[in-house]
């Protein structure tokens, strides 16, 4: 049997998910995190995109998150996330017309333009894009 720890995936709305995991794979904002039961205690700032979950069995299930943190304690990890969702619920033809929208915006930056939330926005449909092409890896 192997070594577990809790994993919980929390948005700004709901909980997405509670249970025991073997590993938590997530994009932080300085590298890739690959997280094991035992890890040292942390807390960093999360990219948005893909967020993996190992299971005992050796199944894994893809989430996304929007970005946020993520916290090690003993024993258990969080992922606290403004939008977080499975990655079988993202609308794969919303995220590309989100990603080319965004891309739009940067390009053409009219007086009245925001480029903080175009950038964000930007990242998030990217997120999103790589979330679906992880999920896709996965069930090769």
């Amino acid at each position: 049997m192997a070594a577990t720890m809790q994993c919980d995936i929390v948005s700004a709305e709901r909980e997405i998910y509670s249970g025991r995991v073997t590993m938590v794979i997530a994009t932080g904002t300085i590298g890739e995190l690959g997280i094991l039961p035992g890890h040292a205690p942390l807390l960093t700032g999360i990219k948005p995109g893909p967020v993996t979950l190992r299971f005992e069995d050796g199944e894994e299930d893809v989430f996304f998150a929007s970005g946020g943190f993520l916290e090690v304690q003993p024993g258990i990890v969080t992922v606290l996330a403004d939008t977080a969702l499975r990655a079988d619920d993202i609308d794969e033809a919303s995220a590309l017309e989100s990603r080319e929208r965004a891309e739009r915006d940067l390009s053409e930056q009219a007086s009245d333009f925001d480029f903080s939330l175009a950038t964000a926005q930007l990242a998030d449909a990217a997120g999103r894009q790589r979330t679906l092409e992880e999920l896709r890896k996965r069930r090769r």
